[in-house]
């Protein structure tokens, strides 16, 4: 199933004070703290990147979810890059075409994105938190480069919710965890090519 899934970021300095103003705004926890494993899919010539497009495999809270996402070629986001600037102008918000189903098996569907010449390009991990009012979700990410939470949900709701949680539109981030680490590589001189706590040195 398809939907067009608009979100943002924003960097956690305190998970317990946030847990206790998620509460305060009427959310409730739906996933307690999980491991999350994810793996990217891509050609050699890294095709699927150079469309704006992700191919993944999540293994989260005991289930494996197949997911694509790719930009909206009209609309919100239309010609949206990592964070930058839009057709329309510059968005505040994060907007991808999201595909996802359940899996019974990764390994066998990884087996077959390689018979079909997929590889693993980009591997990430954390913990995570789910957190939802009934109208949106808030998840709650402990990455080996630092903690962060994701706002999804319509566009209005999700400035309603990141008021009532004290963010202001100055803290939104639209960028994907992959180019975070990018950053995160530069300012740190680390030669890391996965996001995971032990290729970062987060044991």
């Amino acid at each position: 199933m398809s939907a067009v899934e608009t979100e943002i970021k924003f960097e956690v300095a305190d998970i317990s004070g946030l847990a206790a103003r998620l509460a305060a705004a009427g959310f409730r926890v739906e996933t307690p703290r999980a491991f999350e494993s994810n793996t990217l899919y891509d050609t050699q010539e890294r095709t699927l990147r150079g469309r704006t497009e992700i191919l993944r495999i999540r293994s989260y809270a005991g289930r494996t979810v197949l997911t694509h996402k790719r930009v909206p070629e009209a609309g919100p986001g239309a010609g949206q890059s990592d964070g930058q600037q839009t057709a329309t102008g510059l968005d505040r918000h994060k907007h991808r075409i999201e595909t996802e189903t359940e899996v019974a098996d990764g390994a066998a569907l990884a087996e077959v994105f390689r018979s079909l010449g997929l590889t693993p390009a980009f591997r990430y991990e954390k913990w995570r938190t789910e957190w939802t009012d009934g109208e949106g979700h808030c998840v709650v990410d402990e990455t080996p480069i630092g903690n962060y939470a994701e706002l999804e949900g319509d566009a209005e709701w999700i400035d309603r919710a990141a008021s009532q949680l004290g963010v202001t539109e100055s803290e939104y981030m639209t960028l994907s965890y992959g180019r975070l680490f990018e950053l995160w590589k530069e300012r740190n001189g680390s030669a890391a090519e996965d996001l995971t706590f032990e290729a970062c040195g987060e044991l």
